[in-house]
């Protein structure tokens, strides 16, 4: 039974209540909702509501995003017809007089739709600007009897404009103008036909769409222009068919050769030292991916051209700057994707400048040597992206070395010793590639397996391959003892199996007595040895501990 208090409490709260559901009713009441089922009268006319909604919002973004655009896109076009168009009779100076007064009104109307229509000033800004360019570039082209003759006031006419426009573009803090302006600054470089203004503005600009880039957090400029320099580098050594020359590849030389480089180390401190707060992906490992792609693609075809020792050198000097581009993405923040694309082409290049630089066979070996290099710097960048790859590589300049080589020589033992040896920096380093198994480790020790009985089969005359075979068996035990590993052992074991079969089905038939009774007697003398080994060590492992006190 409550207590008189609990009764009283109660009531109070029942009253509370029956106020709060009276408030209730009030507010549907203005409010207009139905007060038996407002969960139910509304689905289906808020459901058509928001149908209306979104096609109205989309009308909307069509009319006022979609059609200025392509509204003040055709206007420019259209003006810039009419002032390439050569006017006959007229002084010569007119139409840009023409156009730079539509440049006026252009601006003051963007001005003036500033805060108002501020989407239509920005599309009618960009068009002036755009203007702005062409009309400077009437003053000397598209006319028979131009005002300027000179092509040089021209050239500087166009370089004054374009940094105008980078300005305005920047203060309007617009990455489409800015990249529209980048992009006149390109054509300025290509239409000067001057090596020496095409090299200086295209660093000038690649320069600037990196600073502009990392200013304003613009991972989307600094692509387009590591895309427009190499394009603008290309068209330039092409002789420029834009203008309509024919294509004819310039002569390689170190002036239009080693920029290059200089574009590619400039897009990557891009990358590297952009803001702290953009990780490395999307257009971070797409502005690596494409700057060394590019830069790599392009300096290889100018300097194949040169060929023989210029080629060399060229791609050692490349290969060098790659890795320690790649050295300084892994140093500043481990980079996993920028490392490795660098870090590839560095290694790529080097193996062409190996095989410039020497003649078959001799470059095989040379780049099954370089692999272990690969593999060495791939534990220090913790790449397992390097890693496979160098082996797949691997695999795949051996198998050339074995269809295209003649003659195989003891040489390419190499082959071998360097899967031995990549083996073991794997297993050393394990714990720094994070390799969860030891897949990669096996693949070196079954290429080692494979080749070392390949090797000595083509390279030694047929009386001694057998003998040969029971030598690298023997290596694998000395392995296995050095480095405590049971798979050298293991290694070992298929050896002899493998010449065991080679004396019983080839050495007996084949060879000549005397080789025939060495191969027996090296064969029977080895494996009897080793079976000596394995009765005396189970015999220590099973014979039990003999009393200290009997020892005395």
């Amino acid at each position: 039974m409550p207590m008189p208090s609990e009764g009283k409490d109660f009531v109070e709260f029942a009253d509370r209540l029956a106020r709060l559901e009276r408030r209730l009713s009030l507010i549907e009441k203005q409010l207009e909702i139905d007060q038996e089922s407002p969960l139910e009268s509304r689905p289906a006319e808020s459901t058509a509501e928001d149908a209306d909604h979104r096609e109205e919002d989309l009308e909307n973004r069509i009319g006022e995003n979609w059609f200025p655009r392509v509204g003040i896109s055709v206007l420019v076009i259209g003006v810039v017809f009419l002032l390439t168009f050569p006017f006959q009779g007229l002084p010569a100076v007119l139409p840009s007089l023409f156009g730079y007064l539509l440049v006026g009104g252009a601006m003051g109307l963007s001005r003036h739709w500033r805060n108002s229509f501020p989407g239509m000033s920005h599309y009618v800004r960009g068009g002036a600007l755009v203007l702005l360019y062409f009309t400077t570039l009437r003053l000397h082209f598209f006319s028979i009897d131009p005002p300027i003759t000179d092509i040089r006031i021209e050239i500087f006419l166009l370089l004054l404009v374009v940094g105008i426009t980078i300005f305005a573009s920047l203060r309007a803090r617009s990455q489409f103008l800015v990249a529209l302006s980048l992009t006149t600054g390109f054509i300025t470089a290509l239409i000067s036909e001057d090596p020496w203004v095409v090299i200086s503005v295209n660093t000038a600009l690649a320069l600037a769409t990196v600073v502009f880039a990392r200013q304003h957090a613009w991972p989307a400029l600094l692509l387009y222009g590591t895309v427009l320099t190499y394009m603008a580098h290309l068209l330039w050594v092409l002789n420029d068919p834009v203008a309509g020359n024919p294509v004819v590849l310039m002569p390689p030389t170190p002036a239009n050769t080693l920029p290059i480089l200089l574009y590619a180390v400039i897009f990557a401190a891009g990358t590297l030292f952009r803001r702290d707060a953009i990780q490395e992906q999307g257009f971070v490992i797409t502005n690596s991916f494409v700057n060394a792609l590019t830069s790599g693609g392009l300096y290889l075809i100018l300097a194949a051209a040169r060929g023989g020792e210029a080629l060399a050198l060229y791609q050692a000097i490349a290969s060098g700057l790659f890795l320690c581009i790649a050295i300084a993405f892994w140093q500043k923040e481990e980079s996993k994707y920028s490392t490795f694309f660098y870090a590839m082409l560095g290694y790529l290049a080097l193996s062409i400048a190996t095989i410039s630089l020497f003649t078959r066979p001799d470059y095989f070996i040379w780049l099954a040597w370089q692999s272990l290099l690969v593999v060495s710097t791939a534990v220090w960048f913790r790449s397992q992206f390097i890693v496979i790859t160098n082996f797949v590589i691997y695999i795949m300049v051996f198998a050339a070395y074995a269809l295209l080589v003649d003659t195989v020589h003891v040489v390419s033992l190499s082959f071998g010793l360097v899967a031995i040896a990549s083996a073991r920096i794997l297993n050393w380093q394990k714990a720094r590639l994070a390799l969860k198994t030891e897949m990669m480790r096996n693949a070196y020790l079954a290429c080692a397996f494979c080749i070392f009985p390949f090797a000595l089969y083509h390279a030694l005359p047929r009386g001694y391959v057998s003998v040969s075979w029971v030598a690298v068996a023997l290596f694998y035990y000395a392995m296995s003892i050095l480095v405590k590993s049971r798979k050298y052992r293991w290694m070992a074991f298929l050896t002899l199996l493998l010449t065991i079969g080679h004396v019983l089905l080839v050495d007996s038939v084949t060879l000549e007595p005397a080789y025939r009774i060495l191969s027996f007697l090296v064969l029977g003398a080895v494996l009897s040895w080793i079976s000596l080994k394995y009765a005396k060590k189970r015999a220590r492992s099973t014979s039990p501990e003999v009393p200290h006190e009997l020892h005395n």
